[in-house]
C-alpha cells in the first residue's frame, strides 16, 4: 500500500513565546505584563471546559480496537479504555504498531458516534461522524480541537461528520462511499464501523476482537 501526501494532516505544535510573556525578572519584580491575568484566566477556562466532561466507561465503551497488516495479514487489537476517551492516547498506540502501512484506530461509544484515527509515523488523519457528540465525550472533543474546529451549538440539531473522508481510500473505500455510511444517522456507531471494515476487508480480525 502506498503512502499519500495528501492523505494526512501533520500533527502541529503551538509554540508560545516566553518573551510575550514577560521575563522572570518581570513576575518576580512586581512587574506583571497587563494580560497577564487575561492568560491566567483563558488556561482555567479551557481546564474548566474539560472538567465538564465525563470519561466513557467500560459499560459506555462498544469497542477501541487497533487494525493493521503485518505482511498483509490483517491483525485487530484491543486497545483498552483509556484510548477511548484520550485522542492522544490513541495516537500514541498506534504510533507503536508495526503495519505496513500505518495502523488504523477505531472507537464506537455507547452506539452513538465512532472515531476513526490513522497513523503513519507522523502522519495522522482523523474522523469524527457525529460533531454534536463533542459536547457530551472527552474523544470527540479531542477530534474537534485537533481539527481546529469550534464546538458545535448543543442545541442545533444538525449534526455532520468531521475530519478526512479520504482516510482510507488507498484501502478501497472511497470518500463518496465513506460519506454514505457516516451520513446514515439511524444506525447505531459500532454497526456503521463494521460496515468500514468490511469495506477494507478487516471484518474478521475485527469481529474476532470485538466478539
Amino acid at each position: 500500500m502506498d503512502d499519500d501526501d495528501d492523505l494526512y494532516r501533520e500533527d502541529d505544535t503551538d509554540v508560545t513565546a516566553l518573551d510575550d510573556l514577560g521575563d522572570e525578572s518581570d513576575l518576580d519584580g512586581g512587574i506583571i505584563p497587563d494580560d497577564y491575568d487575561d492568560l491566567d484566566d483563558d488556561v482555567v477556562d479551557e481546564e474548566d471546559d474539560y472538567d465538564d466532561y465525563e470519561d466513557a466507561t467500560e459499560e459506555d465503551v462498544d469497542f477501541v480496537v487497533a487494525l493493521y497488516r503485518e505482511d498483509g495479514t490483517p491483525i485487530a487489537l484491543d486497545l483498552g479504555l483509556a484510548a477511548a476517551n484520550d485522542l492522544e492516547e490513541l495516537i500514541d498506540r498506534l504510533r507503536r504498531l508495526p503495519g505496513d502501512a500505518g495502523a488504523l484506530g477505531a472507537v464506537s461509544i455507547d452506539g452513538e458516534f465512532f472515531v476513526l484515527c490513522r497513523v503513519r509515523g507522523r502522519q495522522v488523519q482523523v474522523l469524527l461522524n457525529d460533531s454534536q457528540a463533542a459536547n457530551d465525550w472527552p474523544i470527540a472533543r479531542d477530534v474537534v480541537d485537533y481539527l481546529g474546529l469550534e464546538l458545535p451549538d448543543p442545541d442545533d440539531e444538525d449534526s455532520e461528520a468531521i475530519g478526512d473522508l479520504t482516510i482510507l481510500v488507498d484501502q478501497g473505500l472511497s470518500e463518496f462511499d465513506l460519506e454514505q455510511i457516516v451520513d446514515d444517522m439511524d444506525e447505531d456507531s459500532d454497526q456503521l464501523v463494521h460496515q468500514v471494515m468490511e469495506a477494507i476487508h478487516f471484518d474478521k480480525a475485527f469481529d474476532r476482537v470485538v466478539d
